[in-house]
């Protein structure tokens, strides 16, 4: 057991908890002036990361506070970790298009 001791820990922006790398979802800014945020699944992705357990609790907790923004430089599109959290951590490697959207982009469709 003397491993897992090693691993790196990081802080839940939802519900501040420390956590291993191994059980926490990696955010990023979707880059080129994009306001949205990325589940960064390999945790390679360039820049500045944000840690969140993938539990609906914690999405709602760091909506809330608004921490992505403040984790992230101000992005504000939380889609991308919404479908993936609703989709389960079971299906890490699969494509959610079936998923629903909770909110629209817009209200200019009609």
């Amino acid at each position: 057991m003397q491993h897992l001791e090693n691993q790196p820990q990081r802080t839940c922006i939802g519900c501040r908890q420390k956590g291993s790398r191994s059980e926490l979802l990696r955010l990023v800014s979707g880059g080129s002036g994009s306001s949205a945020v990325v589940v960064d699944e390999r945790r390679r992705m360039a820049g500045r990361g944000a840690w969140l357990h993938p539990s609906e609790k914690c999405l709602a907790l760091a909506v809330k506070r608004r921490a992505f923004g403040r984790a992230l430089n101000g992005v504000t599109g939380t889609a991308d970790v919404e479908r993936r959290i609703m989709a389960g951590t079971k299906a890490a490697g699969t494509p959610v298009a079936a998923a629903t959207t909770v909110q629209p982009e817009s209200g200019s469709e009609n």
